[in-house]
């Protein structure tokens, strides 16, 4: 299996840049909101000065501050960069309410919002919950979309409909299983995989396209974001440190895999990391430096996470272009942000973004 991954990965790798074809790529920054508003609002403007288009915002309402409030401040101090979660979940909060904000959202940034969605990890953990079924998750995205597009549903048995919603923002489904992917490839505008490992990618992106070919879409059509963090420095022993808590927030969505599927069905690089884990205290979740990731090997991490300095990152993020990828996400919480967003836009984004020039 890996040694397939690995192939195919090189083989999309050859033919596009071998061939002619640069790696166009948007950039986005996701906050934890558990900074102060000042930075929040802070970050996002200096992240849409710098050239990344995208500003998401983490969603789990017990262990940080709600995003919605959070979203109409970036909204207020941004022009162009489209907003979202990344990620709610159908469960926190009633889907009309959901829908309700994000339509309002809509008409007060002019149109600029995303929504990203999943099962529910944290929000739902938190409070003693298990994370939604990828089949309530589909139902919920297309509720969604009806409700913020002025359509009326049935909602709970009852007729519901936001009359004064004009036009539906696109979705990005969240996931790693083979279900949840291939209802995405039926249903999303969008893929959120929270790693960076290209091989992975595309073993994740052949049940998006089973699942968008099997509903008559084009898969070209559906935007694939890779969500990660990042560290720029030669000093590698630093920067794992700084990142090493992402695999183990992963690790979340992996336990839940390895329960709903045989292990053949599943990609040794993708679970295998997971065998020593011990408990995950939630109180803890993305924290730098956190006891979570004790489990979590420099290889993984090197493969899950950007590393190294300004070229090593270049380097990467070509190879997630080649895989498909078409957004960048930097889960920009590892300390030192603003030197973090002044890096990319010095020594990282022209490359991309000369490549997006006509």
């Amino acid at each position: 299996m890996e040694e397939e991954l690995c192939y195919t990965a090189a083989l999309q790798f050859f033919m596009r840049f071998f061939l002619g074809k640069g790696p166009a790529m948007q950039f986005g920054i996701t906050l934890k909101p558990d900074i102060s508003i000042e930075r929040i609002v802070g970050l996002t403007r200096q992240a849409e000065d710098s050239g990344f288009e995208y500003g998401w915002i983490f969603d789990s309402h017990v262990l940080w501050k709600e995003p919605y409030p959070l979203l109409t401040l970036m909204a207020a101090n941004t022009k162009r960069m489209r907003l979202g979660t990344c990620v709610t979940n159908p469960a926190t909060r009633d889907l009309t309410v959901t829908a309700s904000l994000f339509a309002t959202l809509n008409l007060f940034s002019g149109g600029r919002m995303e929504l990203g969605i999943g099962r529910g990890d944290s929000s739902r953990r938190v409070l003693g919950k298990k994370p939604v079924s990828w089949s309530q998750l589909e139902s919920a995205v297309k509720e969604f979309r009806d409700l913020t597009s002025g359509k009326e549903v049935q909602h709970d048995g009852q007729p519901t409909r936001l009359t004064w919603a004009q036009d539906s923002s696109r979705v990005w489904i969240a996931g790693y299983g083979p279900k949840v992917l291939h209802m995405a490839g039926r249903v999303a505008d969008g893929i959120i995989l929270q790693f960076a490992d290209p091989a992975l990618i595309d073993w994740c992106m052949s049940f998006v396209k089973e699942g968008a070919r099997a509903a008559g879409r084009n898969p070209k059509q559906i935007e694939v974001m890779s969500a990660a963090p990042v560290w720029v420095s030669d000093d590698l022993t630093v920067g794992r440190e700084r990142v090493r808590w992402f695999p183990a927030l992963v690790s979340n969505h992996v336990m839940d895999l390895i329960r709903q599927y045989k292990p053949e069905d599943l990609p040794p690089a993708l679970t295998s990391y997971v065998q020593d884990r011990g408990h995950y205290d939630y109180q803890h979740h993305c924290e730098v430096e956190s006891d979570n990731a004790n489990f979590v090997s420099d290889e993984v991490v090197d493969r899950f996470c950007l590393l190294g300095n300004a070229a090593a990152h270049q380097k990467k993020l070509r190879e997630l272009a080649a895989v498909g990828v078409t957004q960048f996400n930097i889960y920009l919480m590892c300390g030192d942000e603003e030197q973090t967003l002044e890096t990319y836009e010095r020594d990282v984004l022209p490359e991309f973004l000369k490549a997006k020039k006509p």
